[in-house]
């Protein structure tokens, strides 16, 4: 968890994991680590995992099983649009560059010279 990042830890960690699943490091059927492993690996509240672990089921990422854990789901719903995925890591890039004392026309300058602009 980013602990400077104002994005609460639940979040932080639903998108961590729809990352690990959307770019196959989690496959269909592999199973998520137990609630209380995960906090206590993370540093978190048992309660913030869990709220994590029912918004990506509420999303049919993941599904849970009593006794049966929480497994990622056989078919993951996920769009072929990238914008989630590149607006987070813009956000992440222009926190970046401001913790290096850049301006905003700094940072839209950098992007412009990589995009060959």
């Amino acid at each position: 968890m980013v602990t400077d990042d104002p994005t609460p830890p639940y979040e932080q960690l639903r998108r961590q994991l729809i990352e690990l699943v959307r770019f196959g490091v989690l496959a269909p059927g592999d199973r998520l680590p137990p609630l209380r492993q995960l906090a206590a690996d993370l540093g978190l509240a048992v309660g913030t995992v869990a709220r994590t672990y029912r918004e990506l089921e509420l999303a049919g990422i993941v599904v849970s099983r009593r006794g049966g854990g929480t497994r990622v789901a056989a078919a993951p719903p996920f769009e072929p649009d990238p914008t989630e995925a590149l607006r987070d890591r813009a956000t992440a890039f222009v926190r970046e560059a401001r913790l290096l004392g850049a301006e905003d026309d700094q940072i839209v300058s950098a992007i412009a010279r990589v995009l060959g602009r």
